[in-house]
């Protein structure tokens, strides 16, 4: 199936912990492809989609960070009014609920990256690889 591997780090809410993660990153030659930042008052939890997930992993590990890793799903929709709203349409109608997502844009009026969270990733994949929707594998959303 088409997952996407993401890095979860959990950082205490203090100044300079997150130049400490992309440090580790940049030593290691690691590109960050995506990201997303939550926090709550003691701590915040990076999400990352990056160019080497095993050795980001490894790096930040060796480090002392707390790493996990979620599957996610990596859907290309069009950046027009309406390309989200299709997709959510799919999802709901598949009756997955959204964990949480986050998107980027390579290029403003192209195709829009859009990474989701699922509560049952396997029933959402077939949902939208039967719609005909491109769901990216990780191999190559790494390497965009």
């Amino acid at each position: 199936m088409k997952k996407v591997e993401q890095i979860s780090v959990f950082l205490e809410n203090q100044p300079g912990r997150l130049a400490e993660v992309t440090g580790i990153l940049v030593e290691a030659n690691i590109n960050i492809r995506a990201l997303s930042l939550a926090d709550t008052t003691d701590f915040g939890v990076l999400r990352l989609i990056v160019s080497d997930h095993e050795k980001a992993k490894r790096e930040l590990k060796a480090k002392g960070f707390t790493v996990a890793m979620t599957d996610m799903v990596a859907v290309e929709v069009p950046d027009a009014p309406g390309g989200l709203h299709n997709i959510l349409k799919l999802i709901k109608d598949a009756g997955v609920d959204i964990e949480y997502m986050y998107a980027f844009v390579q290029r403003s009026g192209e195709n829009a990256i859009i990474l989701f969270r699922f509560d049952t990733i396997d029933t959402a994949l077939e949902r939208l690889e039967k719609e005909g929707v491109r769901v990216i594998d990780g191999e190559t959303l790494y390497r965009m």
